[in-house]
């Protein structure tokens, strides 16, 4: 196959389901003004470019309340009056502004337009203020719904964290809630319950003790983050850290926990500079030197925070105890702290622009996990683990949302984009080539946000290989390729079905007593054999169909 750019996805957005006539699976759309506003790149977001955030939030967890202010630094890329803030109910913008001037603020619904006076002069760098107060939702079943999570620990204190992938950040501090644009540097200054501490993004770098005993964390971030990346975390904290020796030099590596769980951390956090060693092997430095990495306990299950990532998976290996895979791998490591801490690499250094594309995050990531038990257990460890998790692929959506609506596509994203990726690299037929493709992914797009179309140009390119309809079938279509075969006259008739239009991988197969690549596209073709016996290489997440 010859490398072509891909120039576009081949993905319309229909009000059914079903398949259209480029054979691709076309999702139902149900969508409302609001959703659009929180999704797209609206002309009131489109105008400025983010430079700075400080936010500052006072925590009452007694009332379940959250007061506080962003200063949101900007740069004017165009002129315009009009600039959109988002925050969602039931929290409410008290007031916004600018030099010190109080400015009129047209609420709709979870966007804010802030009318402006100041003249905006394209290139000028300029700030707004942004007061708010209330109650934030309660996260029901964080992470996967999001918002603040108000829990006591063992000893009756307070134990508090905030999620909010997919719903957005918004649920608990104003911002420019869309992820194309990054802010290229935070701090964050938490004022905590008296007696407790907040552990947030980057480093710490100032404490701050009030009249009434409670105490004010600033945290600074140096590196482009996303919104949903930034976090809170309050809780009884005691911490430990290490030095990791890594690619770029000393990684200060810092770990927070309650403080009756701190002999299990200093065993369990062990499998973190593991972690380190294996992705920095495969995927490169990592990529946030200047703010460390964290591990930081909270009340959930766990999140990919940008140098925070959070952990609460009782200090115990697999997923809750269980392994994924089904194969045993999957006990020999701590499942959040890989899968998470992974997330460094594919989400925080390379981030969605839409979350349409959220594969780039979760396929890639969970892809890490066969990458890790590689790095440790060898080849065929890997193997078994990844190809395990296609027990949980359920094929129901595609993988790509529906774009410009803050619209995720189907959770096979996690095991059959990982299984994608697998057989992708059976493709190139070279595991350090493919290996410095992965480094490659994350220099090239260093501290970016992408899209799909950016990714499938880089692969394309970089294996060679025309990737167009590889990608239209595993991350745009429900099926699939199924492998037909039948042996008639000491010859194999093969093909494949279940396909997208000019779909046609090779495949490895074990024939004649020899593994061999066999090129099948939609129509049947022929290969004389001397045996009739055909395997298919399980590294490939086909099916077979002997007819």
């Amino acid at each position: 196959m010859k490398f072509r750019f891909i120039t576009g996805a081949a993905f319309l957005f229909l009000s059914f389901n079903g398949f259209a006539q480029d054979g691709l699976f076309k999702q139902e759309t149900h969508f409302t003004h609001q959703d659009t506003l929180r999704g797209s790149i609206t002309p009131e977001r489109s105008w400025w470019d983010l430079t700075y955030y400080h936010l500052k939030v006072e925590v009452d967890p007694e009332n379940k309340f959250i007061s506080g202010k962003n200063d949101i630094q900007y740069q004017v890329l165009e002129p315009s009056k009009i600039l959109q803030i988002d925050l969602q109910p039931p929290l409410k913008i008290t007031k916004v502004t600018q030099d010190g001037k109080e400015l009129e603020v047209n609420h709709q619904g979870n966007a804010h337009f802030v009318s402006l006076e100041k003249p905006q002069t394209k290139g000028a760098t300029n700030s707004i203020t942004v007061f708010y107060e209330g109650q934030p939702k309660e996260a029901v079943r964080a992470p996967w719904d999001g918002g603040f999570s108000w829990k006591k620990d063992d000893n009756g204190n307070d134990f508090i964290a905030t999620s909010c992938q997919g719903l957005g950040a918004s649920v608990w501090w104003p911002c420019k809630d869309h992820m194309y644009d990054e802010v290229d540097s935070m701090d964050i200054s938490i004022t905590a319950p008296k007696g407790l501490m907040d552990v947030s993004n980057g480093r710490l770098t100032n404490t701050t003790t009030l009249e009434d005993g409670r105490k004010t964390y600033t945290w600074s971030v140096k590196n482009p983050i996303n919104n949903y990346g930034v976090n809170i975390n309050i809780g009884d904290y005691v911490h430990f850290s290490e030095v990791f020796p890594g690619e770029k030099g000393p990684l200060d590596m810092n770990y927070y926990v309650l403080k009756d769980n701190l002999d299990k951390a200093k065993k369990q956090f062990k499998d973190a500079p593991r972690m380190m060693k294996a992705f920095e092997h495969w995927f490169g430095p990592y990529p946030f030197y200047e703010d460390g990495f964290k591990l930081v306990e909270v009340p959930y299950l766990g999140m990919e925070h940008q140098s925070s990532v959070t952990y609460g998976n009782k200090f115990e290996n697999g997923y809750l105890g269980r392994d994924l895979s089904g194969t045993g791998w999957g006990l020999k490591f701590d499942f959040i702290i890989i899968h998470e801490a992974g997330h460094e690499w594919f989400a925080n250094n390379i981030t969605y622009k839409d979350i349409a594309d959220m594969w780039i995050h979760e396929s890639f990531t969970n892809y890490s996990e066969n990458l890790f038990v590689e790095y440790y257990y060898g080849k065929q460890a890997g193997a078994e683990y990844v190809i395990g998790t296609r027990k949980d692929i359920k094929n129901d959506r595609p993988i790509i949302g529906v774009y410009d609506v803050n619209h995720e596509g189907s959770g096979d994203m996690y095991p059959k984009g990982g299984n994608m990726l697998h057989t992708l690299r059976q493709l190139v037929e070279d595991d350090e080539k493919w290996r410095q493709i992965l480094r490659g992914l994350n220099e090239t797009f260093y501290h970016q946000t992408v899209t799909t179309q950016q990714i499938e140009a880089y692969l394309s390119q970089e294996t060679g290989i025309d990737l167009t309809e590889f990608f239209n079938q595993y991350l745009r279509d429900i099926r699939i390729p199924t492998l037909e075969y039948k042996f008639e006259n000491n010859k194999l008739k093969y093909r494949w079905t279940n396909i997208v239009e000019g779909f046609d991988m090779p495949v490895q197969v074990d024939l004649d007593g020899k593994n061999q690549w066999i090129y099948p596209n939609v129509k049947w073709k022929s290969l004389k054999v001397k045996t009739e016996e055909l395997t298919v290489d399980p590294d490939f997440y086909v099916y077979s169909k002997q007819l």
